[in-house]
């Protein structure tokens, strides 16, 4: 068997990618196929189930901000308990939304 070799960043992109989704990936006609089959299964209904889905996302998305400014807030609280001032103070958990 013949194999192309292929760069280690674009191995590891696909390992992670393989990762995410498990043992599928889909592909082209396959996204296409599955486009079909929820215009099939859901028709008139489909832009109510993507209305509520990314409402969803978005409830989802403020939970997941409400629970970082505690987590900070807690944070601040524990360092100003422990004498440490807010100028040597960090957010350890500011990077949450840039990922």
């Amino acid at each position: 068997m013949l194999t192309l070799p292929v760069k280690r960043s674009t191995q590891r992109t696909m390992n992670t990618f393989h990762c995410i989704l498990g043992f599928w990936s889909p592909s082209l006609p396959e996204v296409i196929v599955l486009g079909i089959v929820a215009v099939l299964l859901f028709g008139k209904r489909l832009p109510e189930v993507g209305r509520q889905l990314g409402r969803g996302i978005v409830e989802f998305k403020k939970g997941l901000r409400e629970a970082k400014d505690e987590l900070n807030d807690t944070v601040k609280k524990a360092d100003k308990d422990a004498g440490k001032d807010d100028s040597t103070s960090t957010k350890p958990y500011d990077d949450i939304d840039k990922a």
